[in-house]
């Protein structure tokens, strides 16, 4: 899964939480027993779901820090085999999209 991906499924749960949450705050005037205890249940879920997206950005921020400090840390241990690499990488690239 690319970065753009991840950002998009991230916006995308965030979008339904909200719509999740404005269904509540509409229905909020329902009565009933059986509206109310789903209307528990559903909030519930909503705050856990909401705390789940919480830690997993967060732990997706720290992976991207952890993995950015790394490779800068490669780089300056090694500028030229780091150069080599890129250059490798940016061939193989072209030669790829050359041939489609």
């Amino acid at each position: 899964m690319t970065a753009a991906q991840k950002d998009k499924l991230m916006a995308d749960l965030k979008l339904v939480l909200a719509d999740a949450e404005a269904l509540l705050a509409a229905t909020a005037g329902e009565a009933g027993e059986g509206v109310a205890e789903l209307r528990g249940r559903v909030q519930a879920t909503l705050s856990q779901a909401k705390s789940g997206l919480i830690d997993a950005q967060a732990a997706v921020v720290e992976r991207a820090k952890a993995a950015a400090k790394a490779t800068d840390g490669y780089v300056h241990e090694s500028p030229w085999k780091a150069v080599g690499i890129a250059a490798g990488v940016g061939l193989l690239l072209g030669i790829v999209i050359g041939r489609r």
